[in-house]
């Protein structure tokens, strides 16, 4: 999108400007419920944030050419490692897989779709098609009950603390395991998991200690 503002448009260190600000606004959505179209949402996220930093009239035309453009290049570049693929497919042949994500249905499906994952997991459930999402026990609750097992049997895999983590608790499922990629030390208040790994490849090893076999959503 900056190359795009820079070329086409001619606009120089207002672009990266206007990213920033997508970013922010990006970072600030709320995640339920979804009463807005989240094209229209996203949109007028880039008509703001172009308005706020050339100022003028609001440019409907040119925020939907940088909204469609972020989207099509953010989705070409989601992609399940080989390595990841290979792992799900081994613990698939232990375990139930469940993928539970938060967030808009459209976004969301869009973002499935992209990565071809659905043919890794047992079952696929997005926040925004359920009444309630992460850290809500009734969205644990329904997975549990798609995979046809108790939540004492089911380990929670995430990366985010207030969520994943706090949801896999509040269900009283039978783990929680948070993938801290940046090793970031977590706040005193933040959510406990049971288990901290660096990757999600350490998964298998971690699985084959926790006694019993067990439905993981992650």
């Amino acid at each position: 999108v900056i190359k795009l503002l820079q070329s086409k448009y001619h606009y120089k260190e207002e672009a990266e400007i206007i990213c920033d600000k997508v970013q922010v606004k990006l970072s600030k959505e709320c995640s339920h419920p979804y009463s807005t179209c989240i094209t229209d949402v996203r949109t007028s996220h880039w008509e703001e944030a172009i308005q706020e930093t050339k100022g003028g009239a609001q440019n409907r035309k040119l925020a939907k050419e940088c909204y469609f453009l972020w989207k099509s290049t953010r989705l070409q570049h989601m992609t399940l490692a080989e390595d990841v693929k290979a792992m799900l497919t081994q613990l698939r042949k232990e375990v139930r897989l469940l993928l539970l994500t938060n967030g808009d249905r459209q976004t969301q499906r869009e973002k499935i779709e992209a990565c071809a994952c659905q043919a890794y997991f047992d079952a696929i459930v997005v926040g925004g098609e359920q009444k309630e999402e992460k850290p809500a026990p009734s969205i644990f609750y329904h997975c549990c009950n798609l995979l046809g097992v108790q939540p004492g049997d089911c380990v929670m895999v995430g990366d985010t603390l207030e969520t994943d983590i706090q949801g896999g608790l509040n269900a009283g499922l039978k783990a929680t395991i948070w993938i801290n990629k940046s090793g970031r030390v977590p706040l005193t208040s933040s959510p406990v998991p049971h288990y901290v790994v660096s990757s999600v490849l350490e998964l298998p090893a971690l699985l084959q200690s926790i006694d019993g076999k067990v439905g993981m959503s992650v």
